[in-house]
């Protein structure tokens, strides 16, 4: 039985049909100089899930900078599009809480529904029920943390999922049980930059404090100082696709102890092919370190602190040592695996983390840094056995969706670790010429041809769009008048 997933991966374009004439209809929007219309994919008001008065200004400022109409019709329906159509928020016994889809999926990711609002986060101070919301989020996620802090998707309640048959502690408020670090890592970076942009302190209660030690515990739980075998989880799905599952009975590939932590999955929810994920370790370096800071000036927790700086001073030099490995070609260049025996892969994925995008989540690892340097050149290059080239656009896929299938997430990435305008003005074109005309950014889109696409509503990558395109009107405005 093909699942829903499944479905909405290969069914993209019946449905972004459905979509773009029914609950997406609304009101003209603009038009171009060949007087081609764009008309407003955006819910009708009374039907969208949340609304932001301070994101309907920002709207309306960023669009006032777009000369291209197309681009401003695209920017306009992704932007909102988490707020439209994803969020579900009310009150409960007096606090916030907010549940939040990943767009095509009834269920919520710590990862989506992190990165989902992140763009919104420097409104917050703006809005009071923006604030509000995203409060309620991170209230949210301590508690699925404190429920089960392996699990990476979330039922609204204790419903059940398609996915309980799955051989591991599988209980009916999970959605699915994959352990991915940075499921982990992308709730405190929400939390911590709330925090900065808000001062607001009112979520970091008892629930948050135990969820962040149940971060922690998991932490070092998954270092495995025991071997391969060390771990109270396991995961095997009966399944014909290899990515769904994990060998030797559910642990993974072997591994050699040597400090960094292990990941059973990536963040595209496939498993590892060698258990020690680089920029998954990575972020949890940089995620320590602000729980750490949040510990020291908020709480007041020193003792704790003190042991999560240790952990991602651990984790750091561990990455230093087994994760940067000298290429043929490239040098000193971040692998994406490693195993602690010498095993390696090269090779980067477009989901989020990836090396690509390293300093956009580690503030430690600056773009010009040669390691970092000689790690894109390859990534952005066909030596990566995930970067297609093709008729429609050359960029970076996954495995996940398979071969020739690229990511508009990693143009959007590309550009928003890049200094350089003409490979920003590039990347901006291809987004804008791959959208198959439905105006809003999909999960991948096949090489030769971007109206062959999955997912045609997938919020994460839309609102990170919008956050590109804010960064751009700040920084290169010039390059919003791209054709």
């Amino acid at each position: 039985m093909t699942s829903r997933r499944e479905f909405l991966r290969t069914g993209g374009m019946a449905l972004a049909g459905l979509m773009s004439r029914s609950i997406f209809a609304g009101s003209l929007s603009s038009s171009d100089a060949t007087g081609l219309t764009y008309i407003s994919k955006r819910p009708e008001l009374g039907k969208r899930n949340f609304t932001s008065n301070a994101v309907e200004e920002i709207i309306q400022q960023t669009k006032s900078k777009i000369k291209n109409p197309k681009l401003a019709w695209l920017f306009e329906n992704c932007y909102p599009n988490t707020l439209d159509t994803t969020v579900e928020f009310s009150m409960k016994n007096g606090l916030p809480d907010t549940f939040v889809i990943t767009g095509d999926i009834e269920a919520m990711w710590l990862r989506d529904s992190s990165a989902q609002v992140f763009p919104y986060l420097p409104l917050a101070s703006k809005d009071s029920q923006l604030s509000l919301m995203i409060e309620g989020i991170i209230r949210r996620q301590s508690w699925c943390i404190n429920l089960d802090p392996y699990a990476n998707a979330f039922n609204k309640g204790a419903t059940g999922s398609e996915w309980k048959s799955d051989h591991t502690t599988m209980i009916p408020e999970l959605h699915e049980r994959k352990w991915e670090i940075d499921s982990l890592c992308y709730p405190i970076r929400l939390a911590y930059y709330y925090w900065k942009k808000t001062g607001n302190t009112a979520m970091f209660d008892t629930s948050w404090k135990n969820a962040m030690k149940r971060i922690y515990e998991t932490f070092i739980e998954q270092q495995r100082k025991n071997g391969t075998m060390d771990s109270p989880y396991t995961f095997t799905r009966e399944t014909d696709k290899q990515s769904d599952t994990v060998l030797n009975k559910g642990y993974g590939s072997p591994i050699k102890p040597v400090g960094l932590i292990c990941s059973s999955f990536r963040p595209s929810d496939d498993s590892t092919l060698f258990s020690f994920l680089i920029p998954s370790n990575l972020f949890a370096v940089e995620s320590l370190h602000q729980l750490a800071e949040i510990l020291m000036k908020v709480t007041g927790d020193s003792a704790f602190a003190a042991k999560c700086t240790a952990l991602a001073n651990e984790v750091k030099a561990a990455v230093t040592k087994y994760g940067i490995v000298n290429h043929p070609k490239y040098g000193k260049v971040y692998a994406y695996e490693v195993d602690g025996f010498g095993g390696h892969v090269f090779m980067d994925d477009a989901n989020v983390p990836n090396l690509l995008g390293l300093p956009y989540l580690c503030s430690f690892i600056k773009t010009t840094d040669p390691v970092y340097q000689n790690t894109r050149r390859y990534v952005l290059s066909s030596d990566n056995p995930y970067y297609f080239k093709g008729k429609a656009a050359s960029g970076v896929g996954g495995p996940h969706v398979g071969l020739d299938w690229i990511w508009p997430m990693s143009f959007i990435m590309q550009a928003l670790t890049s200094t350089n305008e003409q490979e920003i003005g590039k990347c901006l074109k291809t987004l804008v010429a791959t959208d198959a005309e439905t105006g809003f950014m999909h999960e991948s889109f096949h090489k030769d041809d971007a109206t062959k696409f999955s997912r045609p509503w997938f919020a994460w990558a839309n609102t990170l769009f919008g956050e590109l395109i804010i960064k751009i009107a700040n920084e290169h405005k010039t390059l919003l008048s791209v054709k």
